[in-house]
This record gives structure tokens, C-alpha cells and sequence, in this order.
């Protein structure tokens, strides 16, 4: 015979205890990172740099140049998240994010008031420099030039060998900066390419005659996927993908791909997929949990039951049965069951 354990009440309820606690102090939270929005730049147009002070629960310290932070803001009563690369840690430990003026999240960060409380995650994601003695290549387009930032900012204090940067964009954001720091550091080759006073795309020919020994060099990738699917495609040709290391902020979809007929098992919900799994399921009314939409966190992380899936920032092709996939970055090439 089973024994029935008696229920045992929580005394002590979290969202009560940060409820009452943000009365006081809106930092004041039992376990939650907050932040308070204490300055804004803006560094173009529509690209603005924040500077948010967190409260004492946040791990500066395990902060590795190129990774993320979730950012979490209330808007119009619904929680809207969004992964954002970080600029630099300030020796106050303040967090150094820029931000794009697109899309819902982006907009409302950016006309945020001085002050501002909001929810944010500890460092996340593996977008970080391997070995800081060797040659490298950097390539960035548009916003993605934040984590190519950090982590050239990174390589400047620990190595001597040859850098060079190739940005692609459409303003001037970090312009000056960069070109500052090419000034300050002789292993350091600046190569800026408006995209609109002089339309450029990422070749073979512009990396061989740039940066002849990019072959040899380690590589670092951040940006738009056009940029992204050109790094990639002239990498896999030359055999050299093991020297690619790359960071999506949009991931990029097989358009060539047929649609595929998707069941949520435990919802017993029927959609047809033609992008990524998390975007197929929220424009057929479903709202599964979600996070960053990069592969960064594990918030869409779920087991797929049978079918076959593929992960679009690796091409990899998963056939097995009772696998963990996440929805923001899988596409079904076939009909697929989730354990939803």
C-alpha cells in the first residue's frame, strides 16, 4: 500500500516576498536579477547604447567577452524577452548593452526613462574567444558588430598577433571607436564598409585580398544572415569550417524546404511548419515557452518524439526518436511529434 505524503503548505512564496520587496527598493528582489536603466547614448540613428545597474544578485565576475544577457520588459502586460550581447562590464559592474531601435522589445528599451527597473538573466552563451595568443579575423554586419566588439575589446588585453575587423553596416555605429582603437593598437587592421555609400557584399575574393593568410587565422562571425550564409558557404568550400565560430542574432531558414505537418502531443495541436518550429507554432495560435529565439537559452528546449528535424545553425540532420531539440532553432524536414 502507498503512503500519501501529507500536503505541506509554502510559507514562504517568492513572487510575494519580491512583491512586497520592490515596494521599498524596485531592485530588491529574493532571487531575481534587476536592473535599473542609469544612462543612454545614442550611437546612430536608430542604435542607442544602455547602461543598466543590477542589483547584488547578478555574477559580473563570470562575464566571458561575447556572451548575452535575456532582458526581460512589461508591455502592455505581457512579458516580452530578448537576448542582447553585451558591450562590456564596467568596473562598477554596471552592464553595457546596444540595442537596435527594431522590432517590439528593441523599441520600448530604447524609449525607456532613466530609472527604469527591468528583469534581466546572468551571462549566457559560448560565443567566446578559444585561445587569445593566435591570429584572428573578425567579421561583423550591422547589430552584430556588439558581440564583435567585446570580444575584440578582449583580445587587445591579451594578444600581440595580427587582428583584423571587417564591418559591414548600413551606419556608424562604433565607427569612431574602432578606429580609435586601430590607432592605439598596431596588430589591429580596421576595414569599415558603408553598405549604403558603398554597397559591399562578404566574397572570397574581398577576404583573400584583405586579409590573405584568413585561412590560417581563427574566425569569429556576428551579424545579418546574408553576411552569415556567405561566411559560412566560402568556409564549408575551403574546408576550414573548424576555424568558423559564429553568433546568430536571426536565425536563418532552409526556404527551399517543403512544409512538414508538426504535432504538440500532450496539447493535441495539428499546425504545418515551413520555418522554424517556435515561429510555425506561434503563427498557427500556439504559445509555447521561449526565450532568446537563437539557441542561446533553454526556455523552447523540448524531447521530439519521432521525424526528422534540422538544426539550422549547425545543417545537421537529427532521424532518432526521443531526442532534445529546441523549437527556435530546429526545422522539420519531415513530419515530426513533440512532447508538448
Amino acid at each position: 500500500m502507498s503512503r500519501v505524503m501529507p500536503y505541506q503548505p509554502q510559507w514562504i512564496r517568492e513572487d510575494f516576498v519580491d512583491f512586497m520587496a520592490e515596494k521599498i527598493n524596485p531592485l530588491w528582489a529574493w532571487k531575481k536579477v534587476k536592473a535599473k536603466l542609469v544612462n543612454i547614448e545614442m550611437l546612430s540613428a536608430d542604435f542607442y547604447q544602455l547602461e543598466l545597474q543590477p542589483n547584488n544578485h547578478f555574477n559580473a565576475k563570470a562575464f566571458l567577452a561575447g556572451q548575452s544577457l535575456l532582458v526581460t520588459v512589461q508591455i502592455a502586460g505581457v512579458h516580452q524577452q530578448r537576448h542582447y550581447s553585451i558591450v562590456k562590464i564596467t568596473e562598477t559592474g554596471n552592464i553595457v548593452i546596444a540595442v537596435k531601435r527594431q522590432g517590439l522589445l528593441s523599441n520600448a528599451l530604447t524609449r525607456l526613462a532613466l530609472g527604469s527597473v527591468l528583469e534581466v538573466s546572468q551571462t549566457q552563451g559560448d560565443f567566446n574567444l578559444d585561445d587569445g595568443s593566435t591570429a584572428l579575423l573578425l567579421l561583423a554586419s550591422g547589430s552584430g558588430i556588439t558581440a564583435i566588439y567585446a570580444l575584440l575589446q578582449q583580445a587587445l588585453k591579451q594578444n600581440t598577433a595580427p587582428i583584423d575587423l571587417l564591418y559591414f553596416s548600413r551606419d556608424h555605429a562604433f565607427d569612431a571607436a574602432l578606429a580609435q582603437l586601430a590607432q592605439q593598437h598596431p596588430q589591429f587592421q580596421y576595414h569599415y564598409f558603408n553598405t549604403i555609400a558603398q554597397p559591399q557584399h562578404l566574397t572570397l575574393a574581398l577576404l583573400e585580398a584583405i586579409v590573405p593568410d584568413f585561412q590560417q587565422r581563427a574566425s569569429y562571425a556576428c551579424g545579418a544572415v546574408g553576411m552569415m550564409h556567405s561566411i559560412q558557404e566560402i568556409y564549408q568550400q575551403l574546408g576550414i569550417s573548424a576555424r568558423l565560430k559564429q553568433e546568430y542574432f536571426q536565425v536563418p531558414v532552409d526556404e527551399s524546404a517543403e512544409a512538414q505537418s508538426v504535432v504538440f502531443l500532450r496539447a493535441q495541436q495539428q499546425f504545418s511548419a515551413s520555418t522554424n518550429l517556435l515561429s510555425s507554432a506561434e503563427h498557427a495560435g500556439l504559445r509555447p515557452a521561449h526565450g532568446c529565439r537563437m539557441g542561446i537559452c533553454n526556455s523552447c528546449s523540448c524531447i521530439k518524439i519521432s521525424g526528422s528535424t534540422k538544426n539550422l545553425l549547425t545543417g545537421e540532420i537529427d532521424h532518432h526518436s526521443n531526442t532534445p531539440i529546441k523549437l527556435c532553432i530546429s526545422q522539420a524536414v519531415s513530419p515530426v511529434v513533440i512532447n508538448l
